[in-house]
């Protein structure tokens, strides 16, 4: 809305005799209550009026409306101008903008940005909360990169430490030769089998030794299987041979089923990290800290940062015996990503439980002076509850990925079935739309909140085609692509010579005509909910304009082609949106 900004401050000096700067305008969108499309705050002019703020709008607006052919009309409510454009502006966005191939196609803004997520752990399989992070991070990635940014999307993979060593002694003690193969289970679930084993049999022993005498605490450092567990991670370090090729070996089960999730999921990554390879970076940045002055050795050896004064505490770097903790190596693989690609921006994408983790690593980067650190940005978001007696998962403690997404598809299927849509389906093309209807409502319903904000998730509340869901919207796009393809839409042939529009074929366009800046704001926010209302907000438009202007029955050919045009850009719209969300909208259903 660039040329009602220089509008506004033509009016102001012909009006006031004053030079104010474009940047000083502030327009805002109106208000759903009121008529009009943009609103002008007229109290920062009165003083130049020297009028009432209503005197002062209606002055500004009937310059605006006397020299801006685009603009119709005006009203002022208080001290807000609310202005309408003219019927040919807005037809002229949807020819010359909305129904072109490039619509809301983000240019190259020249910045890079790593986007980082997933994060699993090698000793068990991907759970709902895996869920939320990987729909997040992939969404995130794609509106960036509708945004004109190039996106690097990265998996850290915890695969080593005590807790795969734990999954390691169990196998190799109990698992008598068991594999993915031989027990018809996906690798990840068969590790995850194991390290549950080992947890039961663990406490199993902590209770032995406490009736023994032993304090709990004692009998947690005593227990046979974890000081088992930590020989091995003793050895795994010291690069064993026996040990090294079992990690080997069940890693390599358990990244062949998180692919087969991720392949569900419809999440990719671009570059994978493994705590395996960057466990010991970070030291010498400990080195130049403690050259720099920005950290300090205890008696002990210890390394610590004193962040007190940023209302923080003392945060241990490196320990006595020169090994080091979680936030030396995020210190380290900080250095590493951004060596290897230079990005401007780097987000973190993991839950709100390390929000202080990730105060203390950016602010001690800050520290060191790394120009970089000011690019890195920690998105929080909240757990994932469900209504109790649901989803219990194999192991009876989390929702595990694989069983939500079965249990979607499922219930997908009995939904859609029970609703008559699949008539004259095949079965393989019923079976690939419950997996469509079944994965866009687990992914809407997850990401149309508010990333912060935690949530409670009901699979079958998800999957309702009239409420606030992805299948609502699935169903309008496959409605409208029906209408097309009935119509026998050509968008190369389909002519138009409207000149007019009604209140609700403007209110489709303006709404339409948002998506771009609806990209802009989701990207700045970093927040695929402000993508997914506004899609909803469209279907719901879209669905009232369906049933209230007869497309087929249109009295005169010049209006049916009309409506159908804009039909063709709700449908592009609704589509491109939802990619990305990651959701597949289907051709009919």
């Amino acid at each position: 809305m660039d040329f009602i900004i220089e509008a506004v401050v033509k009016a102001i000096k012909e009006l006031y005799q004053t030079d104010i700067a474009a940047k000083d305008i502030n327009l805002q969108e109106t208000r759903k209550e009121f008529e009009g499309q943009v609103t002008l705050v007229t109290f920062p002019y009165t003083k130049l009026s020297r009028k009432g703020p209503e005197q002062t709008g209606t002055e500004i607006g009937e310059y605006l409306q006397n020299n801006v052919p685009e603009i119709s009309a005006f009203n002022v409510i208080k001290g807000f101008l609310n202005i309408s454009f003219a019927d040919s502006f807005w037809l002229g966005k949807l020819h010359d903008e909305i129904l072109a191939d490039d619509f809301a196609v983000g240019k190259p803004n020249g910045k890079k940005v790593m986007v980082e997520y997933s994060s699993p752990n090698t000793n068990k399989p991907l759970h709902l909360g895996h869920i939320r992070n990987n729909l997040l991070g992939f969404s995130v990635a794609q509106i960036l990169a509708a945004a004109g940014y190039e996106v690097i999307k990265t998996n850290l993979v915890n695969d080593r430490g005590i807790h795969i060593c734990k999954s390691m002694l169990a196998w190799r003690e109990f698992g008598e030769g068991e594999t993915p193969e031989s027990s018809g289970l996906k690798g990840d679930h068969l590790a995850g089998k194991y390290y549950v084993w080992f947890d039961k049999a663990y406490k199993q022993q902590i209770l032995e030794l406490v009736e023994e005498g032993q304090t709990e605490e004692e009998a947690k450092k005593n227990a046979p299987l974890i000081k088992e567990a930590q020989l091995m991670l003793q050895k795994w370090e010291a690069g064993d041979e026996d040990t090294i090729n079992l990690w080997k070996t069940m890693n390599g089960w358990v990244y062949a089923g998180f692919a087969e999730t991720y392949k569900t999921l419809g999440v990719e990554f671009d570059k994978y990290y493994y705590e395996s390879n960057t466990y010991l970076l970070g030291k010498d940045i400990i080195e130049e800290g403690l050259e720099k002055g920005v950290f300090f050795r205890k008696d002990d050896g210890s390394v610590w940062i004193d962040l007190t004064a940023d209302g923080l505490d003392q945060k241990l770097v490196l320990r006595a015996d020169g090994t080091s903790v979680y936030i030396t190596q995020d210190l380290g693989t900080a250095q590493l990503k951004y060596g290897d690609y230079k990005m401007d921006e780097s987000i973190y994408v993991v839950g709100n439980e390390q929000d202080y983790h990730f105060k203390v690593l950016f602010l001690i980067l800050q520290k060191l002076g790394k120009e970089w650190a000011r690019g890195l940005y920690h998105l929080s978001y909240g757990m994932v509850d469900l209504p109790s007696g649901k989803m219990k998962s194999r192991e009876g403690t989390v929702v595990d990925a694989d069983d939500l997404m079965a249990d979607m598809f499922n219930t997908a299927a009995e939904t859609t079935e029970a609703m008559g849509k699949v008539d004259g389906f095949s079965e393989e093309d019923k079976n690939k739309l419950y997996r469509t209807i079944g994965m866009g409502a687990l992914k809407y319903f997850l990401l149309k909140v508010d990333p912060k904000k935690r949530l409670l998730f009901d699979p079958k509340e998800s999957i309702d085609f009239q409420g606030h869901t992805g299948p609502y919207i699935q169903f309008t796009h496959a409605r409208i692509k029906s209408v097309l393809k009935k119509a026998g839409y050509n968008p190369t042939e389909s002519k138009s010579e409207t000149t007019e529009l009604d209140e609700l074929e403007r209110e489709l366009i303006v709404t339409l005509n948002k998506y771009p800046q609806t990209i802009s704001d989701a990207a700045a926010s970093f927040s695929p909910a402000i993508i997914a209302n506004y899609i909803y907000d469209l279907a719901k438009i879209y669905t009232r304009f369906y049933h209230e202007k007869p497309i087929m029955l249109a009295e005169e050919e010049n209006q049916k082609q009309f409506r159908l045009q804009l039909s063709a850009a709700s449908a592009k719209v609704i589509s491109k949106g939802m990619n990305l969300l990651g959701i597949d909208v289907p051709e009919r259903m």
